[in-house]
């Protein structure tokens, strides 16, 4: 099976919380399995002012479900979590950002792989470097190289 990541994140009501359940409910999707969580750390909002910090984390899978199935099932906790889509890079309950499906390289309307500001978030690389430091995104590198790359991340662990 595939090497599959997601990056999780929220901002609004109880962000630690919100990615636990959320991780639960990516484990109980059909023939899914979470096989490493990353630490839950706190940055910055990109995006309006005025927005609490986030919590963010990444997530190892093991899945049957192909990239656009997993996109939809993704999108569904999403939505069942209260997620509202208004403004962008908005305050949110949850986002669900699929990053990286194996070595597999996409640009729809709906889904592109690997994601495609991965290489520039150090709250995406850093977890992502903790739990999968050598996995190699497709056309990037290896995530502990893209992390290097990048400023002194700023990020500290979620308390």
């Amino acid at each position: 099976m595939p090497e599959v990541f997601v990056g999780l994140g929220a901002n609004l009501g109880e962000p630690a919380a919100q990615l636990k359940t959320a991780l639960l409910a990516i484990g109980a999707l059909p023939q899914t399995t979470v096989k490493k969580v990353s630490a839950f750390y706190r940055s910055a909002p990109i995006g309006p002012a005025g927005q609490p910090d986030y919590c963010n984390a990444v997530a190892e899978l093991e899945t049957a479900l192909g990239p656009q199935a997993l996109l939809d099932a993704l999108l569904a906790i999403e939505d069942r979590a209260g997620r509202l889509r208004g403004e962008r890079w908005g305050a949110r309950v949850l986002d669900l950002d699929l990053l990286l499906y194996g070595q597999v390289v996409c640009s729809t309307a709906r889904l592109t792989l690997p994601h495609p500001e991965l290489a520039l978030r150090d709250f995406v690389l850093q977890p992502l470097a903790e739990i999968a430091p050598d996995v190699k995104v497709p056309l990037m590198g290896r995530a502990r190289d893209l992390l290097a790359q990048l400023p002194a991340p700023t990020l500290a662990e979620w308390a």
